[in-house]
């Protein structure tokens, strides 16, 4: 069985995985989601993939998880006539206007509306910001002259990042739309929107999602823009879970400041009982090498202890040469340091009187609960999920079960800190199902005998209502 580690892995599928064999011993190793990035995408391989993973899933009782990531906006340059290379001082023009091979000159740029955005004075910055350029002119059309203030080979088809401009892109681009309908065919469990700015770019792919799906799927906002980190508050509202995109996020702002953003935006994420992805760099170096850095053990262990949900591997496990080590690895990490004490929740206590406030108080209770009476497990039923976002949130040191009948969650909670699903469809009266779900926490050796184990549900549980009941049990036999 896959490792019980409470910490969540999500793994970046290609063609580093791409037989049934190695995603298995993936997820053995301990991955609990599946990333399609569909900026590198062919469908007929995702569809492949997917499949995988759901023949998994039915035939071992896995839960593992498919998250989509939309590649937004991005902007690049064209391709490159031959080697070009580009010094300090050198005057170069993007243009617009057709995609001509590039040269020190001259080279294209896919983003057509560049010239009437970019104002002189700002900065463009390639490749992940190994090149920097500054705009001396724009002749508002379709091109735009600028100095390099700091050289290197300039590669094809290389990403662009306008750190000063307002973009004028919209964050669903046609591709995007195209993709978020394979992804919403395929009833799969996270969509993630790349380059979120406003609270406005995640109503478009929610509207996108209801006109296409019967059924709600969460939002991933990724955060890898200024914007994005001064909107947060709005953007946390409407969306279901958030990424820390180091990556981009670290050549949009200095990268000296992307630490405490990133602690940051955890702490938002707590706060607003959403999990919360790190991704970007984790452990790199084992992309090629069999063990990784120092600092990079120390990074996914601080991702953790600042309470990260989920870290995330990209090119480690999509072109790596040790997808299943790099796993092993990462669970090792987690499996050290997740108990530990001195990872801190923030303790805002629900106030805002919802419809959902008694709900919300019980799990807050249930989780201080099953910390003071050390409860091996908090068994919970849900339809809808809601209440197994609200315990993880508040990271009770017990195992979260979250019992379901409704199949469309039961992946889709595998992102979630602390938290195994399990699919149950017998809703008889409260004392019938409380004690069937102990007998399964204790079947799958959860709990033994003389462990304590608390059990919310919704009376009457027939109904399928919200969660109103907080029950303690202890194992008899």
């Amino acid at each position: 069985m896959p490792t019980r580690k409470k910490t969540k892995i999500v793994a970046t599928l290609g063609p580093a995985c791409s037989t049934r064999e190695i995603i298995n011993d993936m997820i053995l190793a301990g991955v609990n989601v599946f990333r399609v990035n569909f900026s590198h995408a062919d469908y007929t391989d995702v569809q492949e993939k997917i499949d995988i993973i759901r023949s998994l899933n039915d035939e071992f009782g896995y839960n593992t998880s498919i998250l989509a990531d939309l590649q937004g906006p991005k902007l690049r340059v064209g391709v490159m006539k031959e080697d070009v290379v580009v010094n300090k001082g050198d005057i170069i023009t993007f243009t617009t206007a057709e995609d001509i091979p590039g040269t020190a000159q001259k080279v294209y740029m896919n983003y057509k509306s560049f010239p009437k955005d970019v104002n002189p004075g700002e900065l463009v910055l390639l490749d992940d910001g190994k090149l920097m350029f500054e705009v001396l002119e724009t002749n508002r059309v379709d091109e735009v002259v600028a100095r390099v203030i700091q050289g290197g080979p300039l590669k094809s088809k290389k990403g662009v990042n306008l750190p000063n401009t307002n973009v004028s892109l919209p964050a669903l681009t046609p591709k995007d739309i195209k993709d978020a309908l394979f992804a919403i065919q395929n009833k799969v469990d996270w969509i993630a929107l790349s380059f979120v700015r406003t609270s406005k770019d995640l109503e478009e792919l929610q509207d996108l999602i209801a006109k296409n799906s019967d059924h709600k799927i969460p939002i991933i906002a990724k955060i890898e823009k200024p914007e994005a980190v001064e909107n947060i508050d709005k953007i946390v509202a409407f969306c279901d879970g958030l990424m820390v995109a180091r990556g981009d996020l670290g050549v949009e702002v200095p990268a000296h400041e992307v630490p405490l953003i990133q602690k940051k935006l955890v702490n938002r994420a707590k706060t607003a009982r959403i999990p919360v992805i790190i991704a970007t760099q984790m452990m790199e170096t084992m992309i090629t090498s069999l063990t990784p850095t120092r600092a990079e053990v120390n990074d996914v262990a601080n991702s953790v202890m600042d309470g990260a949900d989920a870290v995330m591997l990209s090119g480690e496990t999509s072109v790596g040469n040790y997808p299943v080590q790099v796993i092993e690895k990462m669970t090792q990490i987690i499996e050290a340091v997740e108990d530990s004490s001195l990872i801190q929740v923030p303790q805002n206590t629900p106030q805002i009187r919802t419809k959902r406030f008694i709900t919300k108080t019980i799990c807050h209770h249930a989780a201080l609960m099953a910390n003071v009476i050390k409860a091996k497990a908090i068994c919970t039923l849900t339809n809808s999920g809601y209440t197994a976002f609200q315990i993880s949130a508040w990271r009770p040191s017990s195992h979260i079960l979250v019992f379901t009948s409704n199949r469309r969650i039961l992946t889709q909670m595998s992102l979630l800190w602390g938290v195994t699903s399990i699919f149950y469809d017998k809703f008889v009266s409260t004392d019938d199902t409380v004690d069937d779900v102990n007998q399964i926490a204790k079947e799958k050796g959860y709990v033994e005998k003389g462990d304590m184990l608390i059990n919310l549900a919704a009376m009457p549980v027939v109904e399928k209502g919200m969660v109103n009941t907080l029950r303690v049990s202890e194992i008899m036999e």
